[in-house]
């Protein structure tokens, strides 16, 4: 039987799995049907024949109702981006949470990761795939309050589920070196909120300017002691503005 409570989905990003959205689903549940799949690849989930953005976005939006929200964080929102763009009808309401139309710096982009970085970053994972992803997720907290209590609760999570495969790893990074959304993003209608922490040293909080900016529809909110993982330093000031934007 249907649920009569409107659905959130929680899309997680690169090399983690949906058991980093446990305690924000929990405080969510009473006013949504909280769904957190794990993208393809991890989490224990088989990878896709074929790991692209595209792929993934319509991989998505297979398992999605018509009219869900959809929570994307970092590239599990350029996940939600390609989905809310070519699936208009599953998503009604779309939450960007330390995202970015593009992960790597070009010339007219100063807002993200130096190529050469991300390329370095994925000759790591290659030679040794398990601390390259606990040096990610020191990435993530970098620079924020509480740093050490934070990177040992995204330990935790990634140690909950089954560790990514190396395909979806690899194609993971393959996404966030050539994904461009920033053409198209003016197309995108639905109501979004862009939330961001202005400590980000992965996806900078210009970046989320940027999209506030751009997006037709968009709401922004920046954390200033926040870094790349709002819902979990900032967990009850993203849960006020899940429910706010959502019910609006």
């Amino acid at each position: 039987m249907r649920s009569p409570k409107p659905v959130l989905v929680l899309l997680h990003g690169w090399g983690m799995n949906g058991r980093v959205f446990d305690t924000l689903a929990a405080r969510l549940a009473d006013a949504f049907e909280v769904r957190a799949p794990h993208l393809p690849g991890h989490g224990g989930r088989d990878a896709l024949a074929v790991n692209t953005l595209h792929a993934w976005a319509d991989n998505l939006a297979r398992q999605l109702p018509d009219g869900a929200t959809l929570l994307g964080w970092s590239l599990g929102g350029q996940v939600a981006m390609r989905a809310a763009l070519d699936h208009p009808r599953k998503i009604r309401r779309l939450i960007l949470l330390a995202s970015t139309p593009r992960f790597v710096t070009t010339d007219d982009w100063p807002r993200g990761m130096a190529a050469a970085d991300l390329q370095a970053f994925g000759a790591a994972l290659l030679a040794d795939p398990e601390t390259t992803l606990l040096r990610f997720l020191s990435l993530q907290t970098r620079g924020m309050p509480g740093q050490k209590a934070l990177l040992q609760q995204l330990r935790q999570t990634l140690l909950a589920a089954p560790v990514a495969s190396a395909a979806a790893l690899a194609g993971g990074l393959a996404i966030l070196r050539d994904t461009d959304l920033r053409a198209e993003l003016p197309q995108l209608a639905q109501p979004t909120l862009v939330l961001h922490g202005a400590l980000d040293a992965l996806t900078p909080a210009a970046a989320g300017a940027w999209l506030a900016d751009v997006l037709p529809a968009a709401q922004h909110v920046e954390y200033a002691r926040a870094a790349h993982a709002p819902h979990l330093s900032h967990g009850e000031e993203v849960e006020a503005a899940i429910r706010r934007f959502a019910h609006g």
